[in-house]
């Protein structure tokens, strides 16, 4: 074989190469243009898609928190009703004169502390 047979031959093989690939050598540039475009639409419509499922998650976490943080102050309120029950009863207690429920109450405080205490260790 003929060396100009064979450069013959291998430009019309790799006759249309080019870095990035094969070159479309049968479509216009206007059809490539649309293809690129289309390839491109895709891609955004992916995006798109994604962005909005995870908008659509961040909402429903944003809801469970909320509704974790309204439960939360509820407790907060009710546990400020027994907080202020309990004050208002030792202010009763301390403002009585009688030693024998002053001398109770400090000896349950006491035994609360040391039972604590000692389950604690």
């Amino acid at each position: 074989m003929n060396p100009r047979g064979y450069r013959s031959t291998r430009t019309s093989l790799f006759d249309g190469i080019e870095e990035g690939g094969v070159r479309a050598t049968s479509y216009s540039s206007h059809e490539i243009d649309e293809q690129e475009n289309d390839r491109a639409i895709d891609g955004l419509q992916d995006r798109v898609s994604i962005l909005k499922r995870l908008s659509g998650d961040i909402h429903e976490e944003v809801e469970t928190h909320n509704r974790m943080l309204d439960r939360m102050g509820n407790d907060m309120d009710t546990s400020r009703g027994f907080l202020s029950g309990t004050v208002d009863k030792f202010k009763m207690v301390f403002e009585t004169k009688s030693s024998r429920r002053m001398g109770t109450l400090v000896a349950s405080f006491v035994a609360l502390f040391l039972l604590v205490y000692y389950l604690t260790r």
